[in-house]
């Protein structure tokens, strides 16, 4: 009935939105003498906003048709190179022959689409051949489609990087870096060649035990039992996937703006002054903003339940106890992937130190591949976003992969010989 009842809300506030529509209409047409008041550009702004506030998003454009290698632009060609029902791999094609590292981009499920990634992938691209998991919507998932949980998104990742081949580096971005490391850990354990080279988790729930946030506390509060009652739901006709259990896009973003209201009502408060003011381009990035932030989509509810138990109330990854499928999650395994982890200072989702026991929880990997960077004064999304993440964050990243790829390590290895 939740499902239902949005849907309905939606519905019913659509008028509204007519008429907000009409109200901007009038007010900023040439022929009106309301459009050149005071009146008439706070009517407009508040109008627009109420309108933004109010539409549902759609998946956003990943835009990225260009990036800047060696001072010239190059243009980007993106293709998918394999379709799975809740997963498209996506290649980000640079038209231009280098020898880069592969870099898979692990794209968290966890309500915004993989598009939030967008900044994450634009300053990886003038340097690695970019692959991402752009993640579907699963209310247009059909119901014939198998089901989708936390041991599926580990096989995901391994097919994936089967498909890229070896010396391949991942990177994944808040909640994936659980099935990463534990496809990294199952793949170890095998002796898989196409095990990746380098691993970076940024902003990830490794060990929930360690700084818990408010995220983490409300997942021990409460049973798995709590959760599948009030977070879970079907979707509703007409989209494709009706009849299936899903955890609402729509839920997720109102715990995601609940747990900073205060900053959101500031920072559409200032989207309105832009508006007024007419300065467009401090208000374009307003809207850009929450033009991905308000983009949401719907969870797998066997995935999510399964997520909230497995590692939010059991800590099974890092007490070792994690299956996936039919095979035992052994971190002590992983001995030839070099692991970065990356941890934001302000991180009120993912707490200091939660990210970094993946270094504790690999014994076997030597110590020359194992780093930690603490990022300070950003949060969780000031992590893999932002000025910081460009400026701070993304070299340390860059020059971890290309110590630890296998050919351009040994070539550089090979250098400092001839030059000592």
């Amino acid at each position: 009935m939740l499902y239902h009842m949005y849907e309905a809300t939606r519905m019913a506030i659509q008028p509204w939105r007519m008429g907000a529509q009409a109200v901007r209409n009038v007010a900023t047409a040439p022929w009106s003498p309301l459009s050149y008041t005071p009146l008439g550009r706070q009517l407009s702004s508040a109008t627009e906003l109420f309108e933004r506030v109010t539409r549902r998003y759609g998946k956003p454009e990943w835009g990225l048709d260009k990036t800047v290698i060696d001072g010239k632009d190059v243009a980007i060609e993106e293709e998918t190179v394999i379709h799975r029902a809740y997963c498209n791999l996506v290649h980000f094609k640079r038209e231009i022959k280098r020898n880069d590292p592969k870099l898979l981009v692990i794209a968290p499920v966890s309500g915004h689409y993989a598009t939030l990634l967008r900044g994450t992938v634009e300053t990886m691209l003038p340097d690695h051949d970019v692959y991402v998991t752009d993640w579907n919507d699963c209310r247009y998932v059909p119901m014939t489609a198998d089901r989708f949980n936390l041991s599926d998104y580990i096989d995901y990742i391994i097919d994936f990087l089967h498909y890229l081949g070896p010396n391949t580096h991942v990177l994944a971005v808040c909640q994936p870096s659980v099935p990463a490391l534990a496809a990294v850990a199952v793949m170890s354990g095998w002796g898989d060649i196409c095990a990746p080279a380098s691993m970076t988790l940024m902003g990830g729930p490794i060990d929930t035990r360690c700084n818990p946030t408010a995220v983490n506390t409300l997942a021990q509060e409460h049973s798995i039992e709590w959760f599948e009652r009030n977070v879970i739901t079907v979707v509703p006709p007409p989209y494709p996937g009706m009849g299936r259990r899903v955890y609402p896009g729509f839920i997720q973003l109102t715990n995601f703006i609940s747990m900073n209201l205060d900053k959101h009502m500031l920072s559409l408060n200032e989207l309105f002054d832009h508006l007024v003011e007419g300065d467009d381009e401090e208000a374009d990035k307003k809207k850009a903003f929450y033009e991905e932030y308000l983009a949401v989509m719907d969870l797998p509810a066997e995935f999510y339940l399964q997520t909230v138990e497995e590692v939010f109330q059991k800590h099974s990854l890092p007490k070792g106890e994690l299956m996936a499928r039919w095979n035992p999650v052994k971190t002590e395994q992983i001995t030839r992937t070099a692991i970065l982890c990356v941890e934001g200072e302000l991180d009120d989702i993912s707490g200091v130190g939660q990210t970094r026991a993946a270094l504790d929880i690999t014994p076997n990997l030597p110590d020359s591949m194992k780093h930690y960077h603490l990022q300070k004064n950003v949060g969780h999304f000031g992590v893999f976003n932002g000025g910081r993440w460009r400026r701070e964050i993304a070299p340390v990243v860059k020059g971890f992969i290309r110590e630890h790829d296998h050919e351009l390590g040994a070539k550089a290895r090979k250098l400092h010989v001839i030059a000592s």
